[in-house]
């Protein structure tokens, strides 16, 4: 049975991190907003990032000065409004005379031009005026600023190969991508929105200058038509297949898709600090803390053609990124150390660059009318700018709806983000002293997924057996109903991938007991509902 209903304002196809701030931002203005998306929430690129608020250091290689600097603004814009999925890390880029640039970046065309001695080595005094711009650039006043760091005498130098003597240190962002995702979509249904994930876009044919848009629920596999005046096309990597198959349109704009891979290795060194490394072949590998026993290294940069072929880090990338990062450590890595990997493909604008590398990690927002009734095409964007971007697109929603609210989510706080930054740990402290059952590990890991309402998972209880059943890992029945009932869970991986990272602890055994678990809860819920 199809049902059929009012018009909406606007519909966006695509629950990754665009398509929900999209959603957010536009409910948040009085607008009739629905979402649909095929998978889970920031199931491909949203949670597959490198996981950072950042500028982009070596963006300004590129002149993208617009980035950098709206990227940098926005870093502590991001932060105060998500202090519990946020905080701020600092960067160690050790220096050696080695260091060099991409052949084919404006720096180093224009170095090469009046230094042809350099060779494409990245001088100190250029370093130290990229980290000064990074610095100044947006208006920094929360972080703090670069630093010299003497690596022959501090902790972050023991990690480290004896060769490098000196270091920089500068500050970005830590982000939980997807959590971050998940909790645009609940402050967006929160305002009005309607989330539908596991809902896959059939078809959308316009009439009289009103979009109707076929949907068909994953699971029950029941259709519905929703009429839209505008359609945004969030889509990520399928932003193409979108224009081109499902509204139909002429346009000539393109993606060009971009795989990067990551790798998960057991915990290298022991400090909280991240590694900014560059090779000799131009191109830079971050090494981060992650998950407290685990190092995260990344990201690759390669072609992929097929948006429907899931993106794999292969045996070539752990290699390059093994052989990368053993460049540096004083205790080399392998295979053999890899935990886990993942990848994701960024859907960037083709702009014809030469390379990958060279493609512009910048936002390109595109009206369409070709189709009949208005598309807003979404190209490229970092998570660091997805706020801005949501603005952006209203910007082109307003060309079309008079009267519009004027922009609004600047610092105002996610669902559990009510607290200043420097509360953090006193939050922790709170959680743990009002519930002595729980480790400070744990405090820590509730207070960093869920801020003020970790309280709300836990619910009133006096002791961990009130908590339900016992995944491993600190995950409980409790915060497994938490996730399903608000959060748009439906199957383990959801849990353990993407609103937690969980699965790095829990055992096979573990990850099929919650699966049977949740598949439980959702027959009763179901017969439930239809009774």
């Amino acid at each position: 049975m199809v049902r059929e209903e009012e018009v909406c304002d606007l519909f966006v196809i695509g629950g990754g991190i665009n398509g929900c701030g999209v959603a957010r931002d536009a409910a948040g203005r009085g607008l009739t907003v629905t979402l649909a998306e095929m998978s889970d929430l920031a199931s491909a690129t949203s949670s597959a990032s490198t996981k950072l608020f950042h500028g982009g250091l070596r963006y300004l290689e590129y002149f993208e000065f617009r980035l950098v600097r709206e990227s940098l603004i926005e870093r502590e814009t991001l932060l105060r409004a998500m202090p519990h999925i946020s905080w701020p890390m600092r960067f160690v880029l050790p220096y050696h005379k080695d260091m060099r640039f991409e052949g084919d970046t404006p720096t180093s065309k224009l170095l090469n031009g009046v230094m042809p001695w350099m060779r494409g080595r990245r001088p100190a005094w250029l370093i130290r005026l990229g980290l000064f711009l990074y610095d100044h650039l947006g208006g920094r006043k929360i972080l703090p600023g670069t630093s010299t760091v003497d690596l022959m005498s501090s902790p972050e130098g023991r990690a480290l190969q004896e060769r490098f003597t000196k270091a920089y240190e500068y500050s970005d962002c830590w982000v939980e991508d997807s959590r971050l995702v998940v909790l645009n979509a609940r402050d967006a249904e929160a305002r009005g929105a309607r989330i539908m994930t596991r809902t896959r876009v059939v078809s959308a044919k316009q009439e009289d200058g009103i979009w109707s848009i076929t949907t068909e629920d994953a699971d029950t596999k029941k259709t519905r038509v929703t009429r839209a005046r505008m359609i945004v096309n969030a889509g990520g990597p399928w932003v193409g297949d979108v224009i081109r198959d499902t509204v139909h349109s002429h346009s000539k704009d393109s993606v060009r898709l971009v795989r990067g891979s990551h790798i998960v290795t057991r915990r290298l060194f022991d400090h909280d600090k991240c590694y900014f490394f560059q090779g000799t072949d131009g191109r830079i590998m971050f090494a981060i803390p992650y998950e407290t026993d685990f190092t995260l290294i990344g990201t690759t940069d390669q072609e992929h053609e097929d948006p429907t072929q899931p993106p794999v880090c292969t045996e070539a990338e752990k290699d390059y990124m093994v052989s990368f990062v053993n460049q540096y450590l004083a205790d080399p890595i392998s295979v053999d150390d890899i935990v886990w990997t993942y990848s994701g493909v960024r859907p960037l604008y083709d702009d014809g660059a030469s390379s990958a590398t060279a493609a512009t990690r910048d936002y390109t927002l595109k009206m369409d009318h070709s189709a009949g009734a208005p598309v807003i095409n979404i190209f490229g964007g970092k998570i660091t700018t997805y706020r801005r971007l949501a603005e952006g697109v209203m910007e082109l929603v307003g060309e079309e709806v008079p009267d519009l609210a004027p922009a609004w989510t600047a610092g105002v706080a996610l669902p559990g983000g009510d607290f200043a930054v420097s509360e953090v740990e006193s939050r922790i402290s709170d959680l743990a002293r009002a519930n002595p059952f729980l480790s400070d590990a744990w405090a820590r890991r509730l207070i960093r997924a869920y801020g003020t309402e970790a309280q709300e998972v836990l619910g009133a209880v006096k002791q961990r057996s009130d908590l339900g059943q016992d995944f491993g890992a600190t995950l409980t029945a409790a915060e497994v109903d938490w996730l399903m009932d608000r959060e748009y869970a439906r199957s383990a991986d959801d849990v353990l991938w993407r609103r937690t990272k969980l699965g790095l602890r829990l055992s096979k055994e573990q990850s099929t007991a919650l699966q049977d678990y949740m598949t439980r809860r959702s027959v009763r819920a179901a017969s439930a509902a239809a009774e």
